[in-house]
């Protein structure tokens, strides 16, 4: 098979080398999973010394696989012998259908591995293959090495050679899976589910939990959230999901109940956090990731953020801690969880009307001493469910 993925990474080069062989193993199969997973046919995943290969006929493999994390970029090429005349003359049979009249072109030349001939021999060789096809079929062809219109891409190695003209940018970050697991409160909003994939782009494999508020919540509420955590599963190749289910209502009407109603969103985050906790704890994982981010809603001020987590004890992550509203709409898009997190839904029914902005984390404490907190989180947990377990 000629036709070849180039798959190149970053951060993986750095590691040591036992830990560059478990990071390089993971995103192979994280990348074996992507294809088949897209349906994309390939025959073989090759490592090779900073690189890996992917021999595939289908020119949509280079797309998908740069949609994996860990991935930098990629090239759909052409696979070749490693000598000056195997690469020039597939540089001409490029260009005769690449480079069009009037259009200057380059060759970008790079070498590892031992050859009789050096890079720049290698670029002039395949310079003047192009250069002579171009003219034997009538153009007026250029060089322009500065900008040019046309550029063909020659990499030579050791044991072959690959010429291709594009190079697709990947998603960058390390291969989900290389740094454990950790539980995300997912609410179906626009933040969370960009929070959890801001986490999986640095390796983590996510655990979704979703806390029902109802009755002060919808069903609505409910799809979006299950549909945000489909998307996303899309992007854990090779690390299926498991979505929970933690209903939360009851816990919110002894806070209504019982406690200072401008206290019950942040009364309730901290009943969240209980149960992200047990799930943490339930599944291995060590932490829990969270949509918040500063200053953007009444309960996520710096006093609040405090009073939430104060005595708690347990690791929470806020990826989104610094992004304004616009990055964050403009992550999701990308993500594809956007449209599903605009849909209408009622929202949360709890929220009160005048909610405490600058908590203090003393007085939090004494509202939560109100409430049998121990026997709420237990009752959440022991009507708990795994909505979905994706294979």
């Amino acid at each position: 098979m000629n036709n070849i993925v180039i798959i190149r990474y970053g951060e993986l080069s750095l590691k040591s080398p036992g830990v560059r062989n478990f990071f390089e193993r993971t995103l192979v199969n994280n990348l074996k999973a992507m294809l088949e997973q897209q349906a994309v046919s390939y025959n073989e995943v090759i490592r090779d010394r900073g690189r890996i290969f992917v021999e595939s006929d289908d020119p949509a493999a280079a797309e998908v696989c740069s949609n994996v994390f860990g991935v930098v970029s990629t090239s759909f090429a052409r696979k070749v012998d490693p000598n000056l005349k195997s690469a020039a003359e597939e540089c001409a049979a490029i260009a005769g259908d690449f480079i069009a009249e009037s259009e200057s072109f380059a060759i970008r030349p790079r070498r590892s591995g031992n050859h009789s001939f050096t890079s720049t021999d290698l670029g002039r060789s395949c310079g003047d293959a192009v250069y002579e096809k171009l003219e034997s079929l009538g153009r007026n062809p250029s060089v322009n090495l500065d900008n040019p219109d046309k550029e063909i891409f020659v990499e030579m190695r050791q044991n072959a050679a690959y010429v291709f003209t594009g190079i697709s940018k990947g998603m960058g970050g390390l291969p989900v899976g290389t740094q454990g697991k950790m539980v995300v409160l997912l609410s179906g909003g626009i933040d969370s589910p960009v929070a959890a994939w801001l986490l999986m782009r640095r390796g983590v494999k996510v655990i979704p939990v979703f806390c029902n508020n109802a009755p002060f919540s919808d069903e609505a509420t409910r799809q979006k959230a299950i549909k945000c955590v489909k998307v996303l599963n899309e992007w854990s190749a090779g690390n299926p999901m498991k979505m929970y289910e933690v209903p939360n209502g009851k816990n919110l009407q002894a806070i209504r109940d019982n406690c200072s109603l401008k206290n019950t969103c942040i009364l309730c985050k901290r009943a969240m956090y209980r149960i992200a906790f047990e799930v943490m704890e339930k599944e291995k994982a060590s932490g829990i990731i969270t949509g918040s981010s500063l200053g953007q809603v009444a309960s996520q001020t710096t006093f609040n953020l405090h009073a939430e987590i104060y005595g708690l004890g347990f690791p929470i992550y806020h990826p989104l801690i610094s992004f304004d509203k616009t990055e964050i709409i403009d992550m999701a898009k990308k993500i594809g969880t956007f449209d599903i997190s605009i849909l209408s839904s009622a929202g949360c029914g709890a929220v009160p009307e005048r909610p405490e902005v600058r908590a203090m984390y003393d007085a939090v404490v004494e509202e939560e001493a109100k409430l049998d907190v121990d026997g709420l989180i237990d009752d959440s947990l022991a009507n708990a469910k795994v909505l979905y377990e994706f294979e």
